[in-house]
């Protein structure tokens, strides 16, 4: 079994977004109540969101470790670089209903780079699942094993990776 798919690792037996481990720790825990934004030392969440209020979802991410700092963002900003780059490069972002309003967490970056399939699978589905009115299902760590178990070995190669999610999700009925 995958046990991640970019910056989604399990950790134990829950899905996490970002490395606990490094800097202060930031992270997103996806829970079957919603997604919890924690950090290392601190017990409680700094905030939570039910899944009830999730209306569009983002993930974004810089491939390397390096590209998620200040540094890294002049750097990509001088070099004319296209991806996520900069202190808040590493970032989980919400749009909520009742009342509206936005909700961003930067997490922590992992020491293992992430590939840019991964990244752009990960972002994909946390979209369309959103999308579909099914966000509560990332609380689910089954589900998600098994979306992340059949998401994380596609090929670099594979054309269209956007399709593949669709299908997926059509296959476990939630399109």
């Amino acid at each position: 079994m995958a046990r991640f798919l970019g910056p989604l690792e399990l950790v134990g037996d829950r899905w996490v977004i970002g490395d606990p481990k490094r800097g202060e720790g930031s992270c997103v825990v996806l829970t079957r109540d919603g997604m919890e934004h924690h950090v290392r030392g601190v017990p409680e969440a700094r905030s939570a969101v039910p899944w009830s209020r999730v209306e569009v979802l983002t993930v974004k991410a810089a491939a390397r470790t390096w590209q998620a700092t200040r540094t890294g963002g002049v750097v990509n900003t001088l070099g004319g670089g296209y991806g996520e780059a900069g202190p808040d490069a590493c970032v989980v972002g919400a749009y909520l209903r009742y009342p509206r309003e936005g909700w961003t967490v930067v997490y922590g970056h992992h020491e293992r780079p992430y590939t840019y399939q991964h990244m752009f699978l990960l972002g994909d589905l946390f979209r369309k699942t959103a999308e579909a009115r099914a966000a509560h299902l990332l609380g689910d760590p089954e589900w998600l094993a098994r979306v992340v178990a059949a998401l994380a070995p596609t090929p670099r190669w594979t054309p269209l990776p956007g399709r593949r999610v669709t299908e997926l999700l059509r296959e476990l009925g939630v399109t």
